[in-house]
């Protein structure tokens, strides 16, 4: 029995000593197992999600897209779309930035791409050029969102993450750009991505290589992109042990990857060697040419941008930001460091701290989740406060830029006389998308501001000496009939200032677009559209 038994242990012995040995294991077929085996596989899932929610996400991000109607800022199409619309189909027009290669040609070639291939099947319509890359972008942004629930899922548990989703899906800010094409939300994109595979502690999919990949793309696409990632980089060198082998191994064959990859697309089209984020960083950092296009006091982030892009999940965050375990003070680290940095930059814009937005949303939701009499309350003030700013913002704030291109796309497909037709856009510079809201060889003119790279003390842009006087820059300008526009676009707060010259040159108001009202940027309350009508010409759009 002894013999027995001694062999019975080395067997089991033997056993524990292959652990990695597959064993066959029969097959169950119990009810109870099938449906727990269900619940834990991933046969129902997509992008590791449940298949509802992510169709829920998307869908929700595609009606995002459809709800916002208005213009940002001219980035949105000039960085982007222009650029790839003049890539695929020869016309258009680049602004000072592409003469002097401070942008890269990675971010307009997704755009491209996606021109090319409607090309190529004869549906390049310019409804489909406006909004398939909208639509596109829309997409991206469904995937971070969940990206953002799985991460906050691992390190938490469902029911937290639940809570970050909603004030993600809920954000104003969030809604008004997650679906724009800029290079702003792609960075958001990117940061989300990548911080799902950044080495967190509680994280599953942690990746040095795919984090680094990603960050180093929202580096060649828009190079400050790199400030918000300072704190998460040092952090995870600091706590890493094989600190050589982190650079050596990975770092740096991901830097010389990505960099290579965006310095043979720039060179094709630029057609010769060019490190734009190198450009990009001196114009704009070590130059300050950036505060040419404005400047703010080192406080407004604090004082007025932060505030508003956090809208009402600002007292959720601050209550978030006392509650979250310690772990998560790195991700306040790194918005607090990125508002600091951004603070000493004189031009200043909101959607330049978009990118700290998704970590914000991680104590907000971190808020709700420990709130207990007051969480439904909380809920429907977050929703509808956020969800009426949004739908402001997105169907009535700024749309008068958007819906005046309707109007000359009609110029352009409904008009027997075209080939005769020309307009002169007479708004500060850049107020309007162009050729990839036109699609059509129109000649167009719109009022120049490149800045002064030559130093002079007494320069003036195009837009800054038409403003000065425009009836005399107008007399001045046309001063022989046959090269007048046939159109002119203006902001009605310059309707009666030109307006001998508008009755001199028969010129009659045709349509009115609904615009908000930005004194300071010479604007007014509408768009109007005025044609020259001479007998024999154009007839009424």
């Amino acid at each position: 029995m002894e013999r027995e038994g001694g062999g019975g242990s080395l067997f089991f012995r033997g056993l524990q000593n292959r652990p990695h040995e597959k064993m066959k294991l029969r097959t169950r077929k119990s009810t109870l197992y099938l449906s727990q085996q269900k619940s834990t596989g991933h046969g129902g899932d997509l992008l590791g999600e449940n298949i509802y929610l992510v169709l829920f996400t998307i869908a929700l991000r595609i009606c995002n897209c459809f709800l916002v109607q208005t213009s940002f800022v001219p980035d949105e199409y000039w960085q982007s779309l222009e650029v790839a619309h003049h890539m695929v189909f020869n016309y258009g027009y680049l602004t000072w930035e592409w003469r002097e290669r401070l942008r890269g040609y990675t971010y307009p070639l997704i755009f491209a791409s996606i021109y090319k291939i409607l090309h190529l099947l004869g549906k390049d319509s310019v409804q489909l050029l406006i909004w398939i890359p909208r639509l596109a972008q829309a997409l991206l942004s469904a995937i971070a969102d969940l990206r953002l629930y799985s991460l906050m899922k691992q390190l938490e548990n469902q029911q937290v993450a639940r809570w970050v989703f909603f004030c993600q899906l809920c954000s104003w800010f969030t809604w008004y750009c997650c679906t724009r094409t800029l290079t702003n939300t792609m960075e958001t994109v990117l940061t989300i991505t990548a911080l799902f595979y950044y080495p967190l502690e509680g994280s599953k999919f942690m990746n040095s290589v795919k984090y680094s990949s990603l960050v180093a793309l929202a580096f060649i696409i828009r190079p400050t992109a790199v400030i918000l990632w300072i704190p998460l980089l040092f952090r995870h060198f600091w706590q890493e042990q094989r600190k050589l082998d982190l650079i050596l191994h990975q770092f740096l064959p991901v830097g010389f990857v990505t960099l290579s990859f965006s310095l043979i697309i720039d060179r094709i089209f630029f057609g010769q060697w060019t490190l734009v984020q190198y450009n990009f960083l001196k114009f704009n950092v070590l130059q300050n040419v950036g505060s040419f296009y404005g400047s703010h006091p080192w406080h407004w982030y604090f004082s007025q941008g932060f505030p508003a892009v956090l809208g009402t999940h600002l007292p959720f965050f601050i209550h978030g930001c006392l509650l979250a375990p310690k772990r998560y003070r790195i991700f306040l680290v790194t918005v607090l460091w990125t508002l600091l940095v951004y603070s000493m930059l004189s031009h200043k814009e909101f959607r330049f701290i978009y990118p700290v937005l998704p970590f914000c949303m991680v104590f907000c939701g971190y808020s709700l989740n420990n709130l207990k009499l007051w969480k439904k309350p909380a809920l429907s003030f977050l929703f509808l406060s956020n969800m009426f700013f949004a739908l402001y913002t997105g169907l009535v704030h700024q749309r008068g830029t958007l819906d005046v291109m309707t109007n000359i796309q009609e110029l352009c497909y409904n008009n027997t006389n075209i080939s005769s037709a020309s307009v002169l856009m007479m708004m500060p510079c850049h107020s309007t998308p162009y050729y990839s809201h036109v699609h059509h060889p129109l000649p167009m003119r719109f009022l120049q501001c490149p800045p002064d790279l030559t130093g002079k003390s007494d320069y003036l842009v195009e837009a800054d000496i038409f403003y000065l006087n425009p009836l005399k820059w107008l007399y001045r300008e046309f001063q022989n009939d046959s090269t007048l526009p046939t159109h002119l676009i203006i902001f009605s707060i310059l309707e009666e200032e030109i307006n001998p010259f508008l009755i001199s040159n028969k010129y009659e108001r045709t349509a009115v677009f609904f615009h908000t009202h930005f004194p300071e940027r010479r604007t007014g309350s509408h768009i109007y559209v005025y044609e020259r009508k001479l007998k024999g010409k154009l007839n009424q759009t």
